[in-house]
C-alpha cells in the first residue's frame, strides 16, 4: 500500500499493511516549535528553517525530511502554501531562532511577553515570558449580546484576522484561491501519494467562547438560551457558507476534513450530555450531513478530554474519526473504548501520552507504553497514530524517537 491507501483502508476498518503514522497534518496533531527545534538538533539536520504555522500554539511546519524519516503517511494541504522567504521572518523564541509568518506581528514588550494589538488598541491575544502559548484575552461580547446580529462576519473577521489564520486560509484574498487550492490539492495527491487533510474547525460550541467567554457561555446555555441559539444559527451560517466552498473545489479531492469541538475536561463532559443533545448536537449532524452529502471527504472530529459519554453520538451524525483520543483522563481507557466503539470509529490520536509518559519518561518507558497502545488500537484497523494531541515543548527528543522506532519496529513486526 502507499500512504494514502493505508489511511483510507484504516479508516474504512480494514486493516492495512502498516499502522498509519500522523505527524503536522492538523493543528491538532503537531509539534511544538521548540521540541521540534531540538529534534533537528538531536538528528544532526542543519538545513530548514522552523516556521511557526499555528502562533496560537507555536507549532512547526514539519518538514520533508522530518515526513521521510519518519515515514508520515498524511500531509495537510497547508504546507504547499508560504514557502517563498519573504513569507517569513526571524524571531528568537526563548532562545530558539524560529520564523514567524510575514502577515504576523505581534508587539515585543519589555517584559519580553507578546501581545497582538488590534488597530483601535484592544489586546486580543498575550503570550507572557513564561509561557509557550498565545492565550486570548479580549471577547466581543463578555459584556452581554448586542441587540442584534445580523452578519457574524465583520466579528470574526476582525478577531480572526489579528491573530493570523493558519495556511491554506491566510491565502483567501488572493485571485482565483479557491481554484488554486483545488490545483494544489490535486499536484500534492499526485506526487506524494499520501493522504490529505483540509481544517475548517467548524466548532460551535467552542467558538462561542471565543465571543463570550466560556464561564458566560456555560450559564447562559441555561439562563439565557434564545440568546446561545440565535448566536448558533448566524455561526451555523458562517459556517455552511465556508464548507459549502470547501466541498464545491476540494470535496473529491482531499481524504479527511478536520472539524471538531472540544466537550471535556479531566472528569468528564464541560457541559451535561442532555443539554449537548438538545442545543449542539443537531449543528454537528447539520455540518456532517451537510460534508457527506456535497463531498467523499471523511470527517475528523477533534475533542480534548473525557468525552466518552459523547462517543455515540457523534457516531450517529456521522463523525468518521475521533482525535485525540485523551486516554489520560478519566473514562477513556484505550482497551474499553477500542471493544466498544472500534467497529464504528476511527481513532485518530492515543498513540502516546504527551501529559505524563513522554515528556517524563525514559526513551525505554516511552517504546514499550507506545508498543502497548499500538497492539490495543490496531486489530481489524480503526486506527492512525498520533500522539494524544500536539508533542509540547518539554519532550525531549529522544524520546520523540523513540516514539517513532516503537512504530516502525511494530510495523516490522506485521510483515
Amino acid at each position: 500500500m502507499n500512504s494514502r491507501e493505508r489511511v483510507l483502508a484504516a479508516i474504512n476498518h480494514k486493516e492495512p499493511d502498516k499502522i498509519p503514522i500522523d505527524l503536522g497534518s492538523t493543528l491538532v496533531t503537531g509539534i511544538n516549535a521548540i521540541a521540534y527545534n531540538n529534534l533537528k538538533k538531536y538528528l544532526g539536520i542543519t538545513t530548514g528553517k522552523t516556521r511557526i504555522i499555528d502562533i496560537v500554539q507555536q507549532l512547526a511546519q514539519v518538514e520533508d525530511i522530518i515526513i521521510d524519516r519518519f515515514q508520515i503517511d498524511v500531509l495537510g494541504i497547508g504546507r504547499v502554501y508560504n514557502k517563498k522567504d519573504e513569507d517569513w521572518y526571524d524571531i528568537d523564541l526563548k532562545g530558539n531562532k524560529v520564523q514567524f509568518p510575514a502577515r504576523f506581528h505581534p508587539r515585543h514588550n519589555e517584559d519580553n511577553s507578546y501581545d497582538v494589538v488590534l488597530p483601535d488598541g484592544t489586546v486580543v491575544l498575550k503570550m507572557s515570558e513564561g509561557a509557550f502559548y498565545f492565550e486570548q484575552c479580549s471577547f466581543p461580547f463578555l459584556e452581554g449580546y448586542p441587540d442584534e446580529i445580523s452578519d457574524i462576519m465583520p466579528i470574526m473577521n476582525k478577531y480572526l484576522g489579528a491573530i493570523h489564520v493558519p495556511a491554506p486560509f491566510d491565502n483567501l484574498q488572493q485571485k482565483r484561491f479557491w481554484r488554486k487550492l483545488r490545483e494544489n490539492a490535486i499536484e500534492l495527491k499526485k506526487i506524494s501519494n499520501k493522504a490529505l487533510t483540509i481544517e475548517l474547525g467548524c466548532s460551535v460550541f467552542e467558538m462561542l467562547h471565543t465571543l463570550r467567554r466560556i464561564d458566560n457561555n456555560l450559564m447562559d446555555m441555561v439562563s439565557n438560551p434564545s440568546k446561545i441559539e440565535k448566536l448558533l444559527d448566524k455561526l451555523m451560517d458562517f459556517h455552511i457558507a465556508s464548507l459549502s466552498l470547501v466541498c464545491k473545489y476540494v470535496g473529491d479531492v482531499i481524504d479527511v476534513i478536520r472539524i471538531g469541538d472540544d466537550l471535556g475536561e479531566n472528569k468528564g463532559p464541560l457541559i451535561n450530555p442532555k443539554l449537548y443533545r438538545k442545543m449542539f448536537k443537531p449543528k454537528h449532524a447539520e455540518i456532517c450531513d451537510y460534508i457527506k452529502k456535497h463531498s467523499s471527504m471523511k470527517i475528523f472530529f477533534h475533542s480534548c478530554g473525557s468525552i466518552r459519554q459523547f462517543i455515540p453520538d457523534l457516531i450517529e451524525v456521522g463523525v468518521d474519526i475521533l482525535n485525540p483520543v485523551q486516554i489520560n483522563v478519566k473514562n477513556m481507557d484505550p482497551k474499553e473504548l477500542k471493544e466498544e466503539y472500534g467497529e464504528d470509529i476511527t481513532f485518530w490520536g492515543g498513540g502516546a501520552d504527551t501529559r505524563n509518559v513522554i515528556n517524563r519518561l525514559s526513551p525505554k518507558e516511552v517504546e514499550k507504553h507506545v508498543t502497548e497502545l499500538l497492539e490495543i488500537f490496531s486489530p481489524g484497523g480503526g486506527f492512525i497514530w498520533s500522539t494524544v494531541h500536539n508533542i509540547l515543548p518539554d519532550v525531549p527528543p529522544e524520546n520523540i524517537v523513540a516514539m517513532f522506532d516503537a512504530i516502525h519496529k511494530f510495523n516490522g513486526s506485521k510483515k
